[in-house]
Order: C-alpha cells, then sequence, then structure tokens
C-alpha cells in the first residue's frame, strides 16, 4: 500500500535542541547550511500551520537557550525545556503537546543526530507515531554520528526526508496550492537554487531584449 501524503494536517513538525551552546560542536553539517535548513524547517511547520512542538534542555545550562535565528521564526512558539532526559517523549509536558497537535505523523530534526534526535525518534516509534526524521536538518560531531544513527532510525522503521522536500510535498495541499510559501522558502533558505532561478529569468529577460532588437 503507497504511504499517504505528508499534509500539514497530518503532520507535526519536532523541533529537539537547536541549542547554542551545541552548534560550533558540529562536524556533520557546515554550519551555514545547518542554520538555513533548521529555519527552513521551522519556516515550513509555521507558514503551512502543520502541528509544532519545540523542545530543549534547560537554557540556563551551558548548552543555552536556541538559535536565535529559529527563535527569530518560531516566535511566541512555547519551548518546553527538559530537564534531563535524552527522549523528549520522557518529558510529560512534551508528549502532552505532541499529542495535543492531534497529528499521526511526525518529522523530526534536532540535535544531536546520535542523542537526543535518536531516542525521541524511537520513543515516537514506541507510542504508535508514524515517525520520519529530517536528515539535513539533524546534526551531530562527526559525519560517522550522524549517517549511523540514521541507519539504526531507518532500520527500526523511520521515514527519512529533507525538509525542503517535505515544503514540497504540503505545498500540494490544496489548501496552500497557490502560495507563495516555497517559492519564498527557496529564496530564503535555498541561496544556490534561488541564484540559479535568477541566472534562469535573467537569460529570459536577454532573450526578450534580443528579439525585440531584431
Amino acid at each position: 500500500m503507497a504511504p499517504e501524503p505528508l499534509t500539514p494536517a497530518n503532520t507535526t513538525i519536532v523541533l529537539v535542541d537547536y541549542a547554542v551552546g551545541f552548534a560550533n560542536l558540529l562536524g556533520s553539517h557546515d554550519l551555514t547550511s545547518h542554520i538555513h535548513n533548521v529555519t527552513g524547517l521551522a519556516k515550513t511547520a509555521k507558514w503551512y500551520e502543520s502541528g509544532l512542538v519545540v523542545t530543549n534542555g534547560e537554557s540556563s545550562k551551558p548548552s543555552g537557550p536556541l538559535y536565535p535565528e529559529l527563535l527569530e521564526v518560531i516566535g511566541d512558539e512555547p519551548v518546553i525545556e527538559r530537564a534531563t532526559d535524552f527522549n523528549s517523549f520522557l518529558d510529560k509536558r512534551f508528549a502532552a503537546a505532541v499529542r495535543a497537535a492531534g497529528r499521526e505523523n511526525l518529522v523530526i530534526g534536532g540535535i544531536a543526530t546520535d542523542g537526543c534526535v535518536l531516542q525521541t525518534v524511537l520513543g515516537g516509534l514506541r507510542e504508535g507515531y508514524r515517525v520520519h526524521v529530517a536528515v539535513d536538518a539533524s546534526a551531530s560531531l562527526t559525519t560517522e554520528a550522524h549517517e549511523t544513527a540514521i541507519q539504526r532510525m531507518v532500520q527500526a522503521g523511520v521515514v527519512p526526508v529533507t525538509w525542503f522536500s517535505l515544503a514540497a510535498e504540503f505545498q500540494l495541499d490544496p489548501t496552500f496550492h497557490d502560495t507563495p510559501h516555497r517559492m519564498r522558502l527557496m529564496q530564503e533558505n535555498v541561496p544556490a537554487m534561488a541564484m540559479s532561478v535568477r541566472s534562469y529569468l535573467n537569460a529570459l529577460q536577454q532573450g526578450k531584449r534580443a528579439a525585440a532588437a531584431v
């Protein structure tokens, strides 16, 4: 049986532990690209109006608060601070927030992939959710640690996704089909693709000028 599409109505995006104290420790992804991917995933949740649950460790600890770029995107969205649990579902407030979102699909991104992301993903499976991991919006200290954690999740039944492919799937929903969300995401968070579009549009303009001059 083909899986049903991910839609804003049936999906909750979960953001786990994007704390400033971890950022410069990450070795699996370039930091600039990582922040683009994280904020892109958050914008996807906000603009397409999916479920959204945000969690972090205690901001008073050395790991600190969430990335300021992420806080700017999520605005007044509540951040559930956990004490020690690697599996966020062991925190009653977090588990209640995911249940309250009322959606059967989870898309989880965070850091570290082989730590709180892995354990939260496995926790979501145990709770009966259909779990997806945003591989490019997650990161670890090494590429090996990141990729090994992804392999373990996939073997457990988790589906890997990328944040921009998720946005494209949300765009297919009739409610959002004609909105500019995906183009805006590309312009703000996928710089290389945005430059390619500008190059294409410039070529069209040059062609029109050449034709008019004949």
